[in-house]
């Protein structure tokens, strides 16, 4: 069964995930006390029973969502014969997607985004910003708005979703003249600063070393990067990409078109929630997305597959 996997990003965390399947599934128990081990606290006590604040703070929230994407994909294997056609993830979702095909060990892309998730707290600290999403116009419209308001394009999810990110100031006054520039609607986002924004900088700087000390293998399933938005092509490019992306635009609607366009179809998506699903629908309509978040979905999914 071929598939394209996916996994979401920062945002799609809530309390209580992988509690079901840690409680019904002797492997999918395993795999989350090894994560406690390999941390060196216990993440899943924060997973299942938060309180929210701190399950959403990003040292947690990374790990988090990464472990129970992981725990997810090992499930469904052991009882449907996949073979990935590709793999990406939204931003931290893309370390996910490189652990589920041999990138790394789950337990080296557990430190690494726990790393990466306490450099973008002690960022957000520093600088303190926002984020806010533009919904019903163009990509160009948005680019030039950012330019205008001093901020900076963080994610390109799909046709008529754009997220800009940057100093508060910034990202209201992109609030304020959105309609002016031709947006249906702009929000601000609930998060605790600018990711995939300059203020993410010094993260970035912590990050890459990081990076280079951990042992990656080339994986033969293609792997999406969101700074590019195409297959890496090297291991010094997966350090690079994973790199880049803590600054750069996340390029979602890019990376699922050329998917789409290389006649993929079928895609997975592991974690909490149906964002990922949402904005396929956006990108294409022929796409069949079947999203796995807990012991129910996942039957679904088993049996969706098998028939197909």
């Amino acid at each position: 069964m071929q598939a394209v996997l996916l996994f979401p990003g920062q945002g799609a965390q809530k309390v209580g995930m992988g509690y079901d399947l840690y409680t019904t599934n002797a492997a999918a128990r395993d795999l989350m006390d090894q994560a406690d081990a390999a941390l060196g606290f216990s993440l899943t006590k924060v997973m299942f029973e938060g309180p929210d604040e701190e399950l959403t703070r990003t040292c947690y929230c990374q790990p988090a969502l990464f472990l129970h994407g992981l725990v997810i994909y090992r499930l469904l294997c052991e009882q449907v014969n996949i073979e990935p056609a590709a793999a990406a993830g939204l931003s931290l979702g893309e370390f996910t997607a490189h652990a589920a095909v041999g990138t790394f060990s789950m337990q080296e892309g557990l430190r690494l985004v726990q790393k990466r998730g306490t450099f973008m707290e002690e960022a957000c600290q520093a600088a303190p910003g926002a984020m806010a999403a533009l919904i019903g116009g163009t990509d160009e419209a948005a680019q030039a708005l950012a330019v205008e308001c001093g901020v900076d394009v963080a994610n390109y999810n799909c046709p008529g979703q754009v997220v800009v990110s940057g100093e508060e100031e910034g990202v209201d006054q992109v609030v304020a003249r959105a309609k002016a520039a031709g947006f249906k609607l702009a929000k601000k986002l609930n998060v605790a600063g600018a990711y995939h924004s300059r203020l993410m900088k010094t993260a970035q700087q912590k990050l890459i070393p990081e990076l280079e000390s951990v042992q990656m293998t080339m994986p033969e399933t293609p792997v999406y990067c969101n700074f590019a938005a195409r297959p890496v092509q090297s291991v010094q490019d997966i350090r690079e990409m994973l790199g880049a992306q803590v600054c750069g635009s996340v390029r979602w609607a890019s990376s699922m078109q050329d998917l789409v366009a290389k006649g993929q179809r079928l895609f997975i998506e592991m974690g909490p929630g149906k964002t990922l699903a949402g904005m396929m629908a956006r990108i294409c309509k022929e796409a069949t997305v079947i999203s796995i978040e807990d012991a129910a979905t996942l039957q679904q999914a088993v049996q969706q597959l098998r028939q197909m």
